[in-house]
Parts: structure tokens; C-alpha cells; sequence
């Protein structure tokens, strides 16, 4: 492309797996043997032209103009006639577009909307896609763009995938737009257009398709298409359900943001200004690598669910059926700054408001921290509602400074600690603190009340929603409410020669529990019929070993156990003690 097409300092996934070995892995990826992946515009022509009808469908931030011009310089070598046809053609009217998706967007509102409840045809003229015909005087015809398969097309499949971190750096360069629209918007508006309208009609969509995909490609090298056949892709997914596996890792900048990651996580973009967030495994945004013959793909991390919900989830498959219910992401203020003072919606108010199927309840598991590290968590005993209410609003105004710990209380950190935060909960890390924050999967429905009255990296106000968290925060967790119900305490549950196993209480408002074992030697553990989320939390690394598969995760790792495994072996190869933490559905949530 004549400019930039992604602006990020972060790199592109690799095409190749590195052969050095790290103590932070940032691609990590699951063996699929050998030859099952291939590179290059010219050997995916080859399988092209073996067929007459080709589809081409993808998701939305495919730089379609490129593809397709790079892959009719490949075909131009086969000197065969090849016609093709763009499916955007059939799109509705931007207009009409805008009057589908307007009930979904709320305005001018830079972060929140409601899930569009529609499908990916209703942003298409069925008239107009079914004029779009083959031409019966070439060898080889060609329909492509997201929504292809629409047309109705009977032919070789090919599903273009782009990793949800590049199609945002793509949105920043202005280089894709939204579904239907002629030029790209301001980037947070976009953003909300792709979370609650795009993506979720894009999803739907490609669920259908996995089934019969000839080809799925890695579109993010441009310039270099990777793509592996449908039936090894689907064996692939097949194999992941069964045995442990770590999906990739991608890492955001904050104003809040630390430095501990960018000195402990090796392989990290050294002139990015900071890092506040690991992606560890935020599945609605997360990728899984793919490795074969030293080659890698990436895929999103849903077509694992679409594929084997059940087997991944175990149990818990009954309640979320697609949804992977947990996340793991890092929180980093080394030397950085406070968080804001914030809490995450209610269940009934996050369905009826935004159209999510559960809300945000989190926890803070302190990974790390300096000595005079806190987090701000509940309320004060003598918190007046109104009053608070009035501050904020007063701060928000002026630019006036707010002593917070006048309403909000604030508990020294220290390493290992577990903070809890159920829905409708004050809370902030602060300064100083690494945490892992073990959570249900929804990630964007944080209302901010206080921001300590700074700007965000681009030097704007972030948004405040002081409405929002009124309408959610619960008052009456303060005091010493706080100290005894949202601090873990830690129950020892079985004790071995070489190893403990804790209990970390939660809240009865959190569906998921929290364990740990220390140990040395091995320890095998059975999954109960439940998806375990795991990392290491202390030690250099251990093995993994289930039924198919032996592999090496190390310090900081998130890595997923699916409950199919059965049962799973952590192997310690130090003398020192090992702690991982584990991450599951409760039974009887």
C-alpha cells in the first residue's frame, strides 16, 4: 500500500516460530504437524485454480484491495481468464445503513452501545446480490468481500481471518473503514461500531461457515497470505479442546501505565511509552497461533468455541455455550499511575443497557507490587450518596481535585494478595501494583467517576460516566463490610508431601473460583468437568502434560486447561516452590 496500513510500534506476528527460547513467550502456538500450513499468493492461486467458482468471504478489516490485487498477480502466472466480483457491490446504501444501526449505537457516546440482535444479510440488497453472477466465459470466476458466501455461490471456500489487535491498529491509520462505510470515522466511534454492530454480525457469520471451509487464511502479512486447509484447520481446533494451550498475548499502552512489563516480559517493543494492559486471554480479542513445519497462523480464539464450546467448557458449556466466561489481563502501574476510581455495571443493567449476556465481576490478584503499593476498594462507613455524587459532578466541571480516600477506602498491597470486585463496586489499583485480574470476559463496561483530573495519551479527557455508576454502585459495601467480605482469605484444602492446595475465596456474586497450588515435584490434578485458566505465578516455568500433549509454560504465562483434558500434570523441574493459580466455574454457578 502507498501508506502506512497500521499504526502500532507493536510488530506483526511473526511468519516463522522462533527457535530461541524465552522466559516470556509473545506468540505462543499450537503444534499441528507437519505441512499443514502454507505461505505465499502463488501456492493458495494453485489451489484456486483447480475450481471454476471461488468465494472469498472474511471478516470485516480485510484490506480486501490489496488482497485482491495481490492475488491476481499470482493468477496472471496461471494464464487462465479469471472474472472477479465484489460483494460490497450489494451493500445497502450508507444511509440505510445508519438507519439499521442507529438503535445499537447511542448517539455520540464514545464508548457505550447495545449488541446489534440482527445478522450479516440485513446489511446486503438481496437483489442486488443476486444479479451478481458468474461470468460463464471465464475459466475461473471469483466473488470476495465479507458477506461473499451471501450470494448464494456454490464453490470453494476460502474465509479470510484478521486478528482483532491488527484490525484496531488498521482503524487508527484510517486504512479499513466499518461495514458499508465509505470513509473511516473518528476512532473510538469506530470502535463502538465494531463492538456492538460489526463483529457480532461477523461472528454469527463465520459460525456458520466453519463447517464447510475449504481454506482458512491469516490475512494481518499483506503481503504474504498464510493459510492452511479447513479439515486440518478443524482437526486442529479438535486437538486444542483436548489439551492445554495459550492463546496470543497483545499489550496496550495507558495513561496509567507501567513500566513492569516492558522490563520483565522479553521480546516487547522498547519505544513504546508504556504498557498498561496485557490481553493475556480476553477471548473476544484474542488470537490462537497455529505452528506447522515452523510456520505460523493465526485464527481468532472464538472459532475454538464455535467448534468445541463443550469440550472446552465442560460444565460450564450449559450456561455460556460459546461464551468463554473467564479473562486474565494484566494491570500494570510500576511507576505509572493510578487507575480510576471506578466499578462495572450490574447484571440486569448491563443486559437491558448494552445487550451482554453476563456482566463484569472481577478480582485483583497482586503478581507484583512495591512496598507502599494499595488498591482503592469500597466505600467509607460514613459515605453519603448524595454528596459523593456531588464531588464527582463538582470535579467533573471544574478540573478540581478530589481527596478520593475521604470516600472510598484504600488497603495496602502485597504480593499474592486477591482484591474482590463484584459488579457494582468501587474500586482502582494503584500506582505501584502488577496485577493479574482474573474476571468474567466482559472487558469494555468500566464506568469511570474519577480519573485524578488527567488526559488520556492523546491528550484528551477520557470519558467519565458518573450517571452510569450511580446507577449500579451499591453503597452498602463499605466499612467493615469491605475488610471482610472483599478481601480473599486463603483455606487450605489438601496437603501433600510435595505439594498445598488453597482455596482463594470469592463472592458469592462471582461465578468463578480461584485456587492455588505450591509445589515441587509433580502434581497431577483433574479438571472436575470444568475449563481451568491457569499461570504461573511464581517460579521460572513448569510442564504441562495432558493426554496428547507435553509443553513448557513459564512465569506470567496464562494458559487454559479445557475441561475434555480430564486430567492434567504440572511438572516442576526447579528445586524452588512453583505457585499456579487456576481459574474455574463454580458447580453451582
Amino acid at each position: 500500500m502507498s501508506k502506512q496500513f497500521r499504526k502500532t510500534s507493536q510488530p506483526l506476528l511473526p511468519l516463522q516460530k522462533s527457535t530461541v527460547d524465552s522466559p516470556y513467550v509473545i506468540y505462543p502456538s499450537y503444534p499441528t504437524g507437519a505441512n499443514k500450513i502454507r505461505a505465499g499468493f502463488p501456492s493458495l492461486a494453485n489451489e484456486i485454480i483447480k475450481h471454476k467458482t471461488t468465494i472469498i468471504d472474511g471478516f470485516g478489516g480485510v484490506l480486501w484491495g490489496v488482497f485482491v490485487e495481490n492475488l491476481k498477480t499470482a493468477l496472471a502466472e496461471t494464464g487462465k481468464k479469471v472474472s472477479f466480483f465484489n460483494c460490497a457491490e450489494a451493500l445497502k446504501s450508507e444511509p440505510a445503513i445508519a438507519r439499521l444501526t442507529e438503535g445499537s449505537l447511542n448517539g455520540n457516546d464514545p464508548v457505550f452501545g447495545k449488541k446489534y440482535e440482527g445478522e450479516l444479510i440485513d446489511f446486503f440488497d438481496p437483489k442486488k446480490l443476486n444479479l451478481i453472477k458468474a461470468d460463464s466465459q471465464s475459466a475461473i470466476n471469483i466473488i470476495y468481500g465479507t458477506g461473499a458466501s451471501l450470494a448464494g455461490w456454490n464453490g470453494f471456500l476460502i474465509y479470510l481471518d484478521v486478528p482483532k489487535n491488527e484490525i484496531q491498529y488498521r482503524m487508527r491509520s484510517k486504512s479499513i473503514t466499518n461495514l458499508g462505510a465509505k470513509e473511516a470515522g473518528e476512532n473510538t466511534q469506530m470502535y463502538k461500531r465494531f463492538y456492538f454492530v460489526d463483529w457480532v454480525v461477523q461472528n454469527k457469520h463465520k459460525r456458520k461457515l466453519l463447517p464447510t471451509l475449504d481454506v482458512i487464511a491469516d490475512e494481518q502479512r499483506i503481503d504474504n497470505i498464510v493459510w492452511m486447509k479447513g479439515r486440518d484447520f478443524r482437526e486442529a481446533l479438535d486437538a486444542m479442546s483436548k489439551n492445554a494451550f495459550r492463546a496470543r498475548p497483545w499489550f496496550e499502552a495507558g495513561v496509567w501505565g507501567g513500566d513492569w512489563m516492558k522490563k520483565k516480559l522479553h521480546g516487547l517493543a522498547q519505544n513504546e511509552v508504556n504498557y498498561a494492559w496485557s490481553f493475556e486471554l480476553i477471548t473476544p480479542e484474542n488470537g490462537i497461533v497455529l505452528e506447522s513445519s515452523g510456520l505460523l497462523l493465526e485464527a481468532s480464539f472464538d472459532f475454538l468455541m464455535y467448534r468445541n464450546a463443550a469440550a472446552v467448557l465442560g460444565k460450564a458449556e450449559k450456561r455460556f455455550g460459546a461464551e468463554f466466561p473467564i479473562r486474565f489481563d494484566f494491570l500494570d502501574t510500576f511507576r505509572g499511575g493510578n487507575l480510576s476510581i471506578q466499578c462495572h455495571p450490574r447484571p440486569r443493567y448491563i443486559k437491558e443497557k448494552f445487550g451482554e449476556n453476563f456482566t463484569q465481576d472481577e478480582t485483583y490478584y497482586i503478581l507484583d507490587c512495591e512496598p507502599g503499593a494499595h488498591v482503592y476498594l469500597g466505600f467509607q462507613e460514613g459515605i453519603e450518596k448524595e454528596k459523593f455524587k456531588n464531588a464527582l459532578t463538582e470535579a467533573q466541571q471544574t478540573g478540581k481535585e478530589i481527596d478520593i480516600v475521604e470516600y472510598v477506602q484504600r488497603f495496602p498491597a502485597y504480593k499474592h494478595d486477591l482484591f474482590l470486585i463484584p459488579n457494582g463496586t468501587v474500586h482502582a489499583s494503584g500506582k505501584n501494583n502488577l496485577v493479574l485480574e482474573i474476571s468474567s470476559t466482559p472487558y469494555i463496561f468500566t464506568f469511570k467517576m474519577y480519573d485524578w483530573q488527567r488526559l488520556d495519551l492523546t491528550g484528551k479527557p477520557r470519558p467519565i460516566n458518573i450517571e452510569h455508576a450511580m446507577s449500579n454502585l451499591y453503597f452498602d459495601r463499605k466499612g467493615k463490610y469491605v475488610s471482610e467480605n472483599l478481601i480473599s482469605r486463603t483455606q487450605l484444602l489438601e496437603v501433600k508431601p510435595n505439594y498445598k492446595l488453597y482455596q482463594l475465596t470469592t463472592h458469592p456474586e462471582h461465578f468463578y473460583a480461584v485456587q492455588r497450588v505450591e509445589f515441587t515435584g509433580d502434581v497431577r490434578l483433574s479438571t472436575r468437568g470444568q475449563c481451568q485458566v491457569c499461570m504461573l505465578v511464581e517460579g521460572e516455568k513448569i510442564e504441562v502434560i495432558t493426554q496428547g500433549s507435553r509443553q513448557v509454560f513459564n512465569y506470567a504465562e496464562t494458559f487454559v486447561v479445557p475441561a475434555a483434558a480430564a486430567n492434567f500434570e504440572l511438572r516442576n523441574p526447579s528445586q524452588a516452590l512453583a505457585k499456579v493459580v487456576l481459574a474455574y466455574v463454580k458447580d453451582e454457578a
